[in-house]
């Protein structure tokens, strides 16, 4: 394996690289035959071909690191897979394990990695800016974090243009949290059932799933219907769920409310997608109460739902404050809230500060993926690339029965497994079986939902057809090996 002497040539050589295969993935592919009957055996699996070798892994192996978790990292942590992979590599869409085995990464790092793993102006833009100066403050001049923060409420509607920078989804949603009840002047926030805003603890009050909250105190909350096609008490009738919003605010409130907070596709509850003209009527009810509306885009933003840049513009609503992670830092540990020039004056009222958010070099690792986004049309390629790999999930819904649901848009895709589909009885067991058999394939996907029966499906948004078809084809296979 060849060895790269300076970071310059490293650079050079990864960019170059690149640059083939961005030819080789956007190049046309010819659509794949319909799906296999029900009674015809699917065949094996194939990896697509990528020219690449990733550098030999001298590190400690898959025992020594889990001896070390076990000794000295919370217990709290786990890891999927019967046999946990230990992932010491990663390109674009591929990660490679510590024998250099490729995988398909059809999770993200949990909806984080957008731009791809590795992507050589991602890397090249940190690596210049932690040269430079790696972390001063705030209150110091530092043009990455203007430059950044203008280029972000450039994606922005309405009058969404004043940053706050964080370093996590969490953080962001607790400011989101405190700015509604300071400019309101009320402490009532509504959320909906089923998600999931963070675990620290105002945002742990608006999660609303039992398994993802401590016995600690949450007030302040209250959590309304949710408005799931799928499992929700009035299926795709999104007027009639938001009714409960109506009944909330006049019998568990005083009449008026601080906001209300949403993920337009609520990621660790399962991918559900918010039935239509649930929003519209929501925000209409929201601001007749006094209350803030609340964006929550830390797993749908960046462009991941393809059709749009922000998962809330396919509701047709503005909110007023707007929070992101994840995908704005292509793996750095990034967030921000993003709101109006007047909610924004209130933490000026006493003194706001956060030590890391902000940072140079995370700040022009931001900066860098939002030109690579727009660059490289990704969102265009998240709208073609999940709408053929959608396509072609639902055909095997088709064929499996255990197949209760295909849902999301764009790169942000959930299949959830049931065994009676009329009953919806989940089938997590089924899930956790297919993980291990599609990971053995070479495909590495995620799982969600309340019941931990549904397949998180967000890949990079470099994803490609091929790719699509071989995850499927290795969902398909280890479908009909159960």
């Amino acid at each position: 394996m060849q060895r790269l002497v300076t970071s310059t040539s490293r650079l050079r050589s990864a960019k170059d690289e690149f640059s083939r295969c961005r030819r080789r993935w956007f190049s046309p592919m010819p659509e794949q035959a319909a799906s296999a009957s029900k009674n015809e055996e699917p065949s094996f699996p194939t990896l697509p071909r990528f020219e690449y070798s990733p550098p030999r892994y001298t590190g400690p192996t898959t025992e020594e690191i889990i001896r070390k978790r076990k000794e000295f990292l919370s217990p709290s942590m786990f890891c999927f897979y019967t046999k946990p992979v230990n992932i010491v590599h990663g390109k674009m869409q591929y990660l490679f394990d510590e024998n250099g085995r490729r995988y398909l990464d059809g999770f993200g790092g949990i909806a984080t990695v957008s731009c791809g793993h590795g992507h050589p102006d991602v890397v090249r833009a940190i690596v210049n800016q932690t040269s430079k100066i790696q972390h001063s403050t705030i209150l110091y001049l530092n043009h990455v974090i203007a430059d950044f923060a203008e280029a972000l409420a450039s994606k922005m509607p309405g009058d969404l243009k004043v940053v706050f920078f964080t370093n996590s989804g969490t953080e962001a949603n607790e400011l989101a949290m405190m700015i509604a009840r300071l400019y309101t002047g009320c402490q009532d926030v509504i959320s909906l059932r089923n998600a999931y805003h963070g675990n620290a603890a105002g945002t742990m009050g608006a999660t609303a799933m039992c398994n993802w909250k401590f016995n600690v105190v949450q007030s302040g909350v209250h959590h309304t219907q949710n408005p799931d096609p799928y499992r929700g008490a009035f299926g795709s009738d999104g007027e009639k769920y938001a009714k409960d919003v109506e009944d909330i605010i006049q019998y568990g409130t005083s009449g008026h409310a601080a906001g209300f907070i949403f993920e337009a596709i609520q990621g660790v509850g399962g991918i559900v997608e918010l039935a239509p003209s649930y929003l519209t009527s929501v925000y209409s009810t929201i601001k007749k109460a006094g209350g803030l509306v609340i964006a929550d885009e830390v797993q749908c933003g960046f462009a991941r739902t393809g059709s749009n840049f922000w998962g809330f513009q396919n509701h047709d609503i503005v909110p007023d404050i707007v929070t992101m992670a994840k995908g704005i830092g292509n793996g750095i540990p990034l967030g921000a809230v993003v709101t109006t020039p007047e909610v924004a004056k209130v933490l000026t009222r006493r003194n706001y500060f956060n030590t890391f958010g902000g940072n140079p070099v995370s700040t022009a690792a931001g900066l860098a993926v939002l030109k690579v986004i727009e660059r490289e049309k990704l969102q265009e390629n998240a709208h073609v690339v999940g709408s053929y790999l959608k396509e072609r999930l639902s055909s095997l819904q088709d064929k499996h029965e255990i197949i209760g649901d295909v849902r999301g848009r764009g790169l942000i895709l959930g299949v959830e497994l049931v065994a009676d589909r009329k009953l919806k009885t989940p089938a997590n067991a089924e899930v956790l079986e297919v993980m291990d058999n599609m990971k053995d394939l070479g495909v590495l996907i995620g799982k969600g939902g309340f019941y931990g029966n549904v397949f998180r499906i967000t890949p990079p948004l470099c994803f490609t057809k091929q790719d699509a078809d071989f995850l499927v084809d290795a969902m398909d296979y280890s479908l009909s090996k159960l």
